[in-house]
This record gives structure tokens, sequence and C-alpha cells, in this order.
């Protein structure tokens, strides 16, 4: 009797540990297949327009395809009205693989022709469309998120391996697909750019493809129902009232103008910064395709990661209250490196050259991670519990509408006033944020 129930027992264990490792199966590869999207979209387009030599107030526009992302939420309760979230997920990453390869061929067909720039101009509509389709993808795998993994305590265990996933696709955008970009016009098309890039968006398309197949596979049914023919207007109605109910509660907090002005503002300099990162570093400075790829896939993922991690951990130390000004600090000086490589460029073809660059992105980076940890878990202060969802995603769309609209215009900038112009007006534009710091309400007890 006692061995049966020992063997039982054992059983039991051993298919927890088997649902474990698929559930930490699942985690990664949902979360690899949503920041691969964001990569693509926001960080390969620009390196793409950049190295077909498209001016930098055309380079600045393709910050607003980051709109999607802010505005997102408005159409979220949609994704939970109708189907499942795994549908939606397997269907979107299967259309972001088709869209994907849409790019791969007019790539191939701007190459051959002697005009490029009508396929250049269908390339930039594709992409809008993607943006619209990968921010749906976001909102269907964190719903499935949610779902799949009710209990909080899993959810904290599971959040490292969300992050470490995400990064790894930047890694594998920035580095692996830049990479290869280099390695196939120096190697297999003979400095042709565009055959590159075919390739390159050729080979991300069988990316989301294959990832959409092992989704369908091996994704579980989610406690999400599927909404029959005659109530997805009535469940829809209900979920767009929940939502309304969120958002007038949101803005119904104690001094929630401050709270605004203050989320709007925090990390506005910091996006100004980088909304020009690619043209400024292979144009302005040089850098080649492969010293970009370690550039933005190892040192930039890297330093970002550190950041949050030790900006985070200092939070938990000495509070929110305490940690907000050095963090601050730290993020917003820094970007005068930004104003000493505009004006010195050092040339990244010498070892000292390149190691100043790397070196000062580098730094950049874990100081815009410090400043994104304190802003993210402020936003996480203001948040109810009722809503803390739905008042998350309001707070995260604030915070980054203003860098994206400001972004967009940043190009017009640079071919007027030039690079080193544009990184002191980021810091100016830092300053008003960092006068609000005394005034901004704080509840510790919610970090």
């Amino acid at each position: 009797m006692t061995e049966s129930i020992d063997t039982q027992e054992r059983e039991q264990s051993s298919a927890c540990m088997s649902a474990d490792k698929k559930t930490l199966t699942w985690v990664n590869t949902t979360y690899f297949a949503q920041g691969l999207p964001i990569a693509v979209i926001r960080n390969l387009s620009s390196l793409y327009f950049t190295h077909l030599g498209v001016r930098e107030a055309y380079l600045g526009y393709l910050n607003f395809l980051g709109l999607p992302w802010n505005i997102k939420f408005l159409w979220a309760p949609l994704v939970d009205a109708w189907s499942t979230k795994k549908r939606w997920q397997v269907m979107l990453q299967a259309l972001l693989g088709v869209l994907t390869l849409v790019l791969a061929i007019l790539c191939f067909m701007a190459g051959m022709s002697t005009d490029s720039s009508v396929y250049l101009k269908a390339t930039a509509v594709v992409l809008i469309v993607m943006a619209f389709v990968a921010a749906t993808n976001d909102i269907s795998i964190d719903g499935f998120y949610m779902e799949a993994v009710p209990s909080r305590r899993q959810q904290a265990l599971l959040s490292g391996y969300r992050v470490l996933s995400y990064r790894l696709a930047t890694i594998f955008a920035r580095s692996g697909l830049v990479g290869l970009v280099a390695f196939a016009s120096a190697r297999l098309f003979n400095g042709s750019l565009f055959f590159s890039w075919g390739l390159v968006f050729g080979v991300t398309a069988l990316v989301f493809c294959v990832l959409a197949m092992f989704h369908a596979r091996i994704l579980p049914n989610s406690q999400g129902s599927v909404i029959s023919a005659d109530s997805p207007r009535r469940t829809a109605a209900r979920t767009f009232v929940a939502f309304r109910e969120g958002f007038v509660s949101y803005l119904q907090q104690p001094r929630v103008d401050i709270i605004l002005i203050f989320i709007v503002l925090y990390k506005l300099g910091d996006e100004i910064l980088f909304s020009m990162f690619t043209p400024f570093f292979v144009r302005e400075l040089g850098i080649s395709g492969e010293q970009f790829a370690v550039l933005a896939g190892v040192v930039g993922a890297a330093g970002t990661v550190v950041g949050a991690m030790a900006g985070g951990w200092w939070i938990k130390r000495v509070g929110l209250r305490r940690a907000l000004w050095p963090l601050t600090l730290l993020m917003n000086l820094n970007m005068w490196l930004y104003v000493w490589l505009a004006i010195a460029k050092p040339d990244p073809k010498t070892d000292w050259g390149f190691a100043a660059i790397a070196a000062v992105h580098g730094i950049e980076q874990v100081a815009a991670g410090l400043g994104s940890a304190a802003l993210l878990i402020f936003l996480l202060t203001t948040c109810s519990k009722e809503y803390r969802a739905t008042h998350y995603a309001i707070g995260s769309a604030i915070m980054s509408v203003p860098g994206t609209l400001f972004g967009g215009i940043a190009g017009n900038f640079v071919e007027r006033y030039g690079y080193s112009s544009l990184y002191i007006w980021a810091f100016i534009a830092s300053i008003p944020g960092m006068c609000l710091i005394p005034f901004v309400p704080i509840r510790e007890e919610e970090v």
C-alpha cells in the first residue's frame, strides 16, 4: 500500500515537473515572439533605410511606427471579446510571417529595378501594417500569459524568463540578423544591400512561421472562452464598460494632474536621445555592419538589463522616493557623453575609437535602464488593485507617446542643426521632469 502511494506521488511529481517544463518552454517562445517583431519594425527598419541612403528627416518618421504600441490599449478589449488568446497568437504570428515575406520580396524586386523608390514606399506601408499586427500580438501574448498562469507567485517566478526571452529576441535581431546582412552583402551578393536585406527578411519570415506552427501545437488551451456567434457584441460592450470604469478611476486618483505630467516628461529626454540612434552610429560615426551588431545587440542589451536590475535593487533597498533623484540624475547627465561623441567623432576603424564609442553607448544604456526601472516602479504605484492591468496599460502608453511624437520630427531637427544640438536639446527636455520630482506623490507602500 505504501509503495503504491509512493509510486502515485512520484508520478504526480513527474507530471508537475513535465507541466512546468512545458510552461517554461511556451513562456520563453511566446515572449521571444513578442520581442522579435518590435526589433524588426523599430530597429531593423531604421538600419535598412539608413543603409539605402534615406535622408534623416524620413528616418525620423520611422519613430511613428511606435504609435500602435502606444495606443494598443484602445483595442485590447476586442482581443478579450473574440476567440481565444491562443488562436489570436497563432493567427497574428503567421500573419507577421506573411508580411515579413512581402518585405523580402519587395527587397528583391527593388534590387532588380532601376527605380527602387516605389518599392521603398511599399515597404513603409507594409511596416505600418506590421506595427498594428505586432502590437495586437503583444496584447494576445500578455493576455494569454495571465490566463494560463493565474498564480501571482508563479508569474513572479517566470517573470525573469519573460524578460530574458524578450531580450534574446532583440539580440537575435540586432546582432544575428544585422550580422547576416553584413555577411550576405560581402560574401553572397557582391555588395547588394537589397538582396542582402531580402535574405534577412526571408529568414525572419521563416522564424515567424515556425513560431506560429509551434505555438499552435504546444500552447495549452487557456481559460479564456470562445465567444459564441450571438454574443460578441454584448461581451465587447461589457469589456468596454469595464475599461471605461478603469480609465475613469485612473483619472480620479489624488493629484492625477501632477502624475500625468510627470509620466509624460520623465523619459522625454532619453527618448529623444535614442530617436536617431541608428543613423547617428552608422552614418555620422561610420560604424560598420559588424560593429553595429555588437553595439546594438550585445553592448546595448547587456547595458539595459544591468541598469534595470541595478535600479530595481536600489529602489528595493532604499525606497522609490530616495532612489528617484540619483537614478534620474544618472540617466540624464549621461546625455552629455553623446554630445561629446557627436563633436569628437572618434574613428571606429581604430581600436581606441571603437572602444570609446562602445563605452559611451554601454554607459548610456545602463543609465537608461536605471531610469526605466524608476519610472516603471512609479507606474505600479499609480495602479489600483481593482484595475491594475488597465491602469498600467494607460500609464505606460502615456509614458511613451511624447517620445514617439518628438522622435518623429528628430530627423528634420538633425538636418537643420546637427546631432550635437539634438543631444543638447534632449538634456534640456529632461529638466522639467527632474523639477517635478519633489512634487510627485509616491505611495511607498505600493512599491
